[in-house]
């Protein structure tokens, strides 16, 4: 099977890679009894594009499901659970919000070799390219729209009725966060970057005074949201390995980074026209989410998750992207002093 273009509409596929084969009988013995009316052999194909957890298609006559496991090899504990994945999404199902419906999570190793669950394959489109392009203005102004209320949503759900009071740690997620930050970069540090030492200066400084706590995705961007195939309405929101408890502005501080990022893989939002485009500015995205949350702003202009690693720089100059995204970083912190 050769791999398929993205459109919106259409995953990329291909033949499942060498590493993450395995045995399609076998799992489907396995499945058969925990997955009601699964009949016939099961076709598998992998998933070509993000997802650092392995994701296939697995089709079974006019079925179709979608399973995700652990990478081969050995793993750091706390690094692709997907049993956080599946508990995460399941629990949110309960709640109505937009996710798809979770069939079954396995970690026993010996059925294909790591942990993996197994969730329906949903219809819709996913924009791998913040900017939309081949949309109308109004489509594409009401697409970001719902992106936006999808994200207020997600943190009015309460956690605790939820049943999610154990999934991270309830307050001080600024501080804990900053601290583990800044402990990566100097264990990685190899040479003094002045724009760095300003964010590791000020982020402190920086925090926001309320100490809220609600579900975070922590990589919520139009990549990581599938769409109505002809609404503009968010049907899933996926990828949900980064999630846990924290403060929900470092969601929308991450996902204003379409702001602010040069990296084409994503679609850089910098230089385009907005109001001819249809997608609102910066603060017009976060007055709409701060309407939606009951907030009356964000003091100090607190979005800063860019030091967290995210974009691209030329690696002839900048192989990490680490001085782009320092320089940024400070950029918009000074802006918002």
């Amino acid at each position: 099977m050769s791999d398929i273009a993205a459109a919106p509409d259409k995953p990329t596929i291909g033949e499942v890679r060498a590493n993450n084969r395995f045995d399609a009988d076998r799992l489907r013995a396995w499945l058969a009894p925990r997955i009601e009316g699964l009949t016939g052999p099961l076709e598998i194909a992998q998933f070509t594009r993000g997802a650092s957890n392995p994701t296939f298609l697995i089709t079974a006559g006019d079925r179709r499901l979608v399973l995700r496991k652990k990478p081969p090899g050995q793993l750091l504990a706390s690094a692709h659970q997907v049993d956080r994945e599946y508990r995460v999404m399941k629990a949110l199902g309960e709640t109505g919000f937009p996710v798809p419906h979770m069939r079954v999570l396995c970690d026993d190793e010996s059925v294909i070799g790591q942990a993996f669950y197994v969730m329906d394959f949903k219809e819709g489109r996913i924009f791998r390219d913040a900017r939309m392009p081949g949309l109308g203005r109004a489509e594409r102004a009401a697409l970001y729209d719902d992106l936006n209320a999808t994200l207020a949503r997600l943190h009015q759900v309460d956690w605790q009725a939820a049943g999610l009071a154990d999934y991270g740690r309830p307050g001080n997620y600024f501080e804990r966060q900053i601290g583990r930050w800044t402990k990566q970069y100097r264990g990685a540090e190899t040479e003094r970057i002045d724009d760095m030492e300003r964010l590791i200066e000020a982020l402190p400084t920086r925090i926001p005074t309320d100490d809220t706590t609600t579900i975070v995705h922590g990589d919520y961007r139009p990549e990581n949201v599938m769409f109505h195939l002809s609404e503009p309405r968010v049907v899933a929101v996926l990828d949900w390995e980064l999630s846990t408890l924290g403060h929900p502005l470092a969601d929308l501080a991450y996902n204003c980074i379409l702001y602010h990022s040069v990296s084409e893989s994503w679609g850089s939002l910098i230089g385009v026209d907005l109001a001819a485009a249809g997608v609102p500015s910066e603060s017009e995205y976060v007055a709409a989410y701060c309407a939606r949350t009951g907030r009356a702003g964000v003091e100090d202009c607190v979005f800063k998750r860019n030091l967290d690693g995210i974009g691209n720089a030329d690696a002839a100059f900048d192989n990490t992207g680490t001085r782009t995204l320092a320089r940024t970083a400070r950029e918009v912190l000074e802006r918002g002093a």
